[in-house]
């Protein structure tokens, strides 16, 4: 029976944006990359993944095109996504991969490993299990049009006591 991978994905762009994707675990990071793209409707770009640590911080590169700088056991080189499978870099829920689809203005996405399943027969992998959130522009940084912060969200009723509160602010004795 096939083991599919669930991942939770983020933007650290717009608080609201949440993608579940379910895979299977024999699936490349080509493949990958290439379904999110078309979830996203992204349009073809250099990308590459890297695996995480529980702070998010960059290990191992994977890039689009193989750049020839090292072999497969070399662990500090990058490695072409055509020549890896998830199973053979997330070997625990939890751990981590960076989605970085703008390599000049360093913006990505962050996925975690929430689940490991057997594969239920009534679906298609890969599948978007939730979608959540408006996608952040592929070009142009920034919070999406309709998008805020849920701190926003949450702050925003507290806006009342700005300014017309008809009270002297100048301290007197």
């Amino acid at each position: 029976m096939a083991v599919i991978f669930k991942f939770r994905m983020l933007s650290d762009e717009n608080d609201h944006f949440v993608r579940d994707y379910e895979v299977p675990a024999s699936m490349t990071l080509l493949s990958l990359h290439d379904f999110i793209r078309e979830t996203l409707e992204y349009e073809e770009g250099m990308v590459s993944f890297y695996t995480a640590d529980d702070r998010w911080e960059k290990l191992r590169e994977f890039t689009l095109m193989d750049m020839g700088l090292g072999d497969a056991e070399d662990e500090q080189a990058p490695r072409a996504m055509e020549q890896v499978e998830l199973q053979q870099i997330m070997r625990h829920v939890h751990d981590r991969l960076i989605y970085q689809f703008d390599l000049f203005g360093d913006r990505a996405y962050y996925l975690e490993l929430m689940d490991v399943v057997a594969a239920d027969p009534d679906f298609t992998y890969p599948r978007e299990a939730f979608a959540h959130g408006a996608t952040p522009d592929q070009y142009e940084a920034g919070l999406a049009e309709d998008e805020g912060s849920i701190f926003e969200e949450m702050m925003g009723g507290y806006s009342d006591f700005e300014g017309d509160d008809n009270y002297d602010d100048e301290y007197r004795y």
